[in-house]
């Protein structure tokens, strides 16, 4: 139920690595043989146009730009200017907005571990300054730290807890292991890291440290062989991953101001209840590994835990501790603001003012590189732009609106691109057809799809007038050989969020490693430009060819007559959903009456079935008035599917088909009022949300009725 069934054959596969600013994606082990190289779908003149139009030369020219300036949420208005006058110059109409918001940032931090014989280890805390790349030696680097982070300082014995899921501590209660009034210690990986910081707490814990464990980095280690950045493809010893720790899958944005936009008079809520109360701080392997080995023979091994993904890659025995006599003590000061963030809306109008293609990609970074996360996004849409403008100097212009956005604060919690859709919410509901996101461009040379499922036609398709890489393979092959042809199913981690709960059906795209390719240091003073030009994307191949992509499929959604989203396919991807809501409530002694749901499934799919009659008889006869009808029922059904209210105790998650898991906050749960309720035993809630779900669907199926 936590994944698509379809995404579920390709979880024994993947390893940790993150991916998009609050996503963590997966390094991909490409055991499939290559396949045979689709023949290039033609393209139109109009087409052809656009794709010329891209350069990986200007690309790099803007990827070099964004990286080598200090970008955090907040503190750079000047890149948000650079970004609209880039888009002016190619004749687009842009503006920036700003909101007000609370962040936070760094004073300072102090760790340190005694041992019970006395002895002292002081971890470093910051990464290396590496001659071979300049900007992680800048006066203004971003020292690292946590987002959103509380400060204090404890100190105490500590307990390793895997990856702080919920059921890492439950395991830890079940073995006898104490927490209550220790300090924890978690790797990386699975849930969204504020939610680690957040079980931690709500076991009793008074303090949170994070660390990367090598077994994440696939194939690519100097266990292995392979020589450290910069002399190699493999980790730095000091990377480390700052970020949020914002309890994502509660609700993002601003936290002083849930469902609505934030200016500086705007009535402000308690952020505590998406902010964790203890400290937190975020360090390297190379640091972690003698807290880590300081527990070997206390508590219970790390074997005998036998919790997926306990034990990592490091040389120490993962046990769970506390070693007696052995204590962290811990400071953390953060400086707690509200500072305006700046987005960047350019628009194109179009013939048709009640339909709109929006495009979107955050701009600001945890650091001042950012190569991959955003900005290899970033320089795509920047190309995007000027692709579009050779069409409009000709005088052309689509049949739909494009807007396109360079969001700041995503990287605290999706802040700009939700503070700006919670602003626009009549205005979108009225006329937006689809979201396109890309926050990491590119970080490696294969092509993943996470979308909602009226889209992913209209994505194999554009996939398959895309070459890839240079070579005479498509994306679409080297997209089937490194995802299997599978599209994720959107939890969340990235800015098409806001949409999906607003009913707008959305796609996130980009292009990552595999298990054999260069270690994507994410979040890193690593990820740098130093690094793309030597390792992720040398000579930006992967960003060129991603925003020729992203250019065809805007184009193709904005100007197509009939729009071409495949609502059928939502029948097809609900129904492996219900199979698998099926499944989990048969692994239980429960029961739990889904017919509702079958009802309103089954009623859905008889309405699929008049809609595409409808959209074959407007083309047929050439329709003007049915192909508009057809059109905006396109555009329409999906609000239908958030149309009950939001999931118990996080309002803000509207769509009922899927949602970022309560215990994941990037992974989507299918289904999931019905679900989490079923999983933790409240089947009266959970036959509420049967109901509910169903009448989100019947909704649904009354837009797309002809």
């Amino acid at each position: 139920m936590l994944w698509n069934t379809q995404f579920q054959l390709l979880s024994a596969a993947l390893v940790t690595l993150g991916r998009a600013c609050l996503h963590e994606r997966h390094r991909l082990t490409t055991g499939l043989s290559k396949r045979q190289s689709t023949p290039l779908s033609p393209l139109s003149e109009e087409e052809k146009i656009l794709v010329d139009a891209v350069s990986n030369v200007t690309i790099s020219d803007w990827a070099y730009y964004y990286t080598h300036g200090y970008h955090v949420a907040g503190k750079n208005m000047t890149m948000a200017e650079w970004t609209a006058d880039r888009w002016r110059e190619n004749g687009w109409n842009a503006s920036v907005v700003s909101y007000n918001v609370y962040l936070n940032y760094p004073i300072n931090k102090s760790l340190s571990v005694t041992y019970s014989n006395g002895s002292t280890f002081q971890p470093l805390l910051e990464e290396a300054v590496l001659d071979a790349d300049e900007t992680t030696s800048y006066p203004n680097r971003v020292p690292t730290f946590h987002g959103y982070s509380a400060s204090g300082s404890s100190e105490a014995e500590y307990v390793y807890v895997g990856r702080g899921q919920q059921a890492d501590f439950t395991r830890l209660k079940e073995l006898g292991v104490s927490l209550e009034g220790k300090i924890a210690i978690s790797r990386y990986g699975g849930p969204f890291r504020g939610l680690k910081v957040k079980n931690a707490q709500a076991n009793g814990m008074i303090g949170a440290i994070l660390f990367t464990d090598t077994a994440d980095d696939g194939d690519v280690t100097e266990a292995n062989g392979y020589a450290a950045y910069p002399d190699g493809p493999a980790r730095n010893p000091t990377s480390v991953q700052r970020g949020s720790v914002q309890y994502l899958s509660i609700y993002p944005g601003d936290p002083t101001t849930p469902g609505y936009a934030s200016r500086e008079d705007s009535p402000r809520s308690d952020p505590g209840v998406v902010m964790p109360q203890i400290p937190s701080i975020p360090i390297s392997y190379v640091d972690a590994i003698p807290i880590l080995a300081a527990l070997d023979g206390h508590g219970i091994d790390g074997k005998e835990v036998n919790r997926t993904s306990w034990v990592g890659a490091l040389n120490v025995s993962y046990s769970t501790g506390p070693a007696p006599g052995t204590t962290i003590s811990m400071s953390n000061l953060m400086d707690d603001v509200y500072t305006d963030i700046w987005d960047t809306i350019g628009i194109i109008n179009g013939t048709n003012a009640d339909e709109t293609v929006i495009i979107g990609n955050h701009r600001d970074a945890w650091i001042v590189g950012g190569a991959a996360d955003p900005n290899s996004g970033t320089a795509v849409i920047v190309e995007l732009s000027k692709a579009f403008g050779k069409l409009l100097a000709q005088g052309w212009r689509p049949r739909r609106n494009i807007v396109l956005c360079s969001w700041d604060a995503e990287e605290y919690g999706l802040v700009g691109s939700t503070e700006w859709v919670e602003e626009h919410v009549p205005w979108l509901t009225d006329t937006a057809v689809s979201y396109l996101n890309i926050d990491v461009g590119a970080s490696g040379p294969w092509p993943y799809i996470d979308a909602t499922p009226e889209l992913h036609e209209i994505s194999m398709n554009t996939m398959k007038k895309v070459p890839w890489m240079d070579t005479n393979r498509t994306m679409y092959d080297a997209w089937l050989e490194f995802a299997g042809g599978n599209f994720g199913v959107l939890g969340s981690g990235s800015d098409y969020t806001a949409f999906v709960h607003k009913g707008i059906g959305s796609i996130d795209m980009g292009a990552s490693g595999g298990s054999t390719d260069p270690v994507y240091h994410y979040h890193s003073n690593y990820d740098s430009y130093h690094w793309m030009t030597q390792f992720g994307d040398p000579e930006f191949k992967a960003h060129k060819y991603m925003t020729k992509y992203l250019t065809l499929l805007a184009y193709n959604l904005a100007t197509a007559e009939s729009l071409p989203l495949n609502v059928s396919n939502w029948a097809t991807q609900m129904e492996i959903y219900y199979k698998d809501l099926v499944a989990t409530i048969d692994s239980t002694s429960d029961t739990l009456d889904i017919s509702p749901l079958r009802s309103a499934l089954d009623e859905f799919t008889a309405r699929t079935h008049e809609i595409a009659a409808a959209e074959q008889q407007a083309i047929a006869n050439k329709d003007a008035a049915l192909t508009t009808l057809v059109n905006h029922k396109k555009r329409d059904f999906q609000r239908g599917f958030v149309s009950q209210g939001g999931l118990p105790g996080r309002e803000f998650y509207q769509n009922l088909i899927f949602a970022p898991g309560l215990d994941t906050g990037y992974a989507p749960t299918t289904f999931p009022g019905i679900t989490e309720q079923f999983l933790a035993g409240n089947i009266s809630a959970a036959a509420e949300y049967v109901k509910k779900t169903a009448d989100a669907i019947l909704v649904a199926a009354n837009v797309i009725r002809t």
